[in-house]
């Protein structure tokens, strides 16, 4: 399964990293700002060729759009998880580690 929110999200962060609008982009590919919404939110898959466009656009890899994109990747979302983990101070990652420990033991409780 492809997450193409996460691909959507990854979209807009490069655009805007770029200095890109979405209303530039939509220009740059022929296609409307509606689309370009769309496609950052996920709501729209999106296929190679329109993301190799993007890629071009923002000075980009394909790789930085798909990689870890598959739910079923070992590597699923883990940038975005290693991203969110380096802003929490101390306190906050002992937190989450005991939540995430809470979780692993109850999902494994439940699946025998």
């Amino acid at each position: 399964m492809v997450d193409y929110a996460l691909i959507g999200a990854r979209i807009k962060a490069k655009r805007k990293e770029s200095g890109v609008t979405q209303e530039k982009l939509a220009e740059q590919l022929a296609v409307s700002v509606g689309y370009i919404s769309q496609l950052e939110r996920g709501a729209t898959k999106i296929n190679l060729e329109t993301l190799s466009k993007i890629a071009a656009a923002t000075n980009s890899d394909l790789a930085d759009f798909v990689g870890g994109a598959s739910s079923q990747s070992c590597l699923y979302a883990q940038d975005e998880f290693s991203a969110y983990l380096s802003a929490l101070n101390g306190k906050e990652r002992a937190l989450l580690l005991h939540q995430l420990k809470s979780y692993i033991s109850f999902r494994d409780a439940e699946n025998g």
